[in-house]
């Protein structure tokens, strides 16, 4: 498949991905959504990311009181999540020199929370000249209220509002990729809510077990 490098659709090598601060304090006080549903599509972002090889930063605050969530974290367990004291990660010379050698313009990013770790830096690199997608279902804040305001403030800025699955089809983009698509299949299998129960039931009524598909 030839791609078309006149749009402005994410492709595996045009991007980088940012998890910021999905760490345990903050996600136990997100209303704005469930935190299985935090914890799954944050999760799903990082292991769809990991499938394209695409560069993904973790970055936490206060590590030493709150880890990163173990689902998260083993999606990369080798990474150690940049940690800092400001709620603004992009203030952090780390994160910056980090999305400088990735050489990458455009930027995927999801947090918590919502509207405040996750806004700041979202804000502070569209000023810089880069282009960013936030991910809103693999984020979370204190309330609705917060998150959607928040969403509407960077939005409003120039960032792009995409959702999990969106990110990882927009990426994949066409089956016939046979390279990534089996994994990208069993991901949304695993974490792909009632599509993933469809291909489970597709695969039952095809006759075929778990590990000869």
């Amino acid at each position: 498949m030839t791609l078309n490098t006149d749009d402005t659709l994410l492709t595996p090598d045009n991007h980088a991905v940012m998890l910021i601060d999905h760490q345990y304090l903050q996600l136990l006080t997100v209303r704005s959504h469930s935190v299985e549903t935090v914890v799954n599509n944050a999760t799903f972002l990082a292991e769809g990311a990991k499938i394209f090889n695409v560069p993904t930063l973790f970055t936490t605050a206060f590590a030493e009181r709150q880890a990163m969530f173990a689902e998260l974290q083993a999606v990369h367990p080798e990474q150690q999540p940049i940690d800092r004291f400001g709620l603004n990660a992009w203030d952090d010379e780390r994160v910056r020199e980090w999305v400088k050698n990735t050489g990458k313009k455009k930027l995927v990013m999801a947090g918590l929370w919502t509207e405040v770790c996750l806004t700041m830096p979202v804000l502070s690199a569209l000023a810089a000249g880069f282009e960013v997608y936030i991910v809103t279902d693999a984020s979370g804040a204190s309330s609705v209220e917060a998150h959607e305001r928040a969403v509407q403030r960077m939005v409003q800025a120039g960032a792009r509002p995409l959702s999990t699955v969106s990110y990882v089809s927009e990426v994949q983009r066409d089956w016939s990729r046979a390279d990534t698509a089996e994994q990208v299949v069993k991901l949304f299998e695993k974490r792909g809510g009632g599509f993933g129960h469809g291909l489970k039931w597709e695969w039952q009524l095809l006759g075929l077990q778990e590990g000869t598909r």
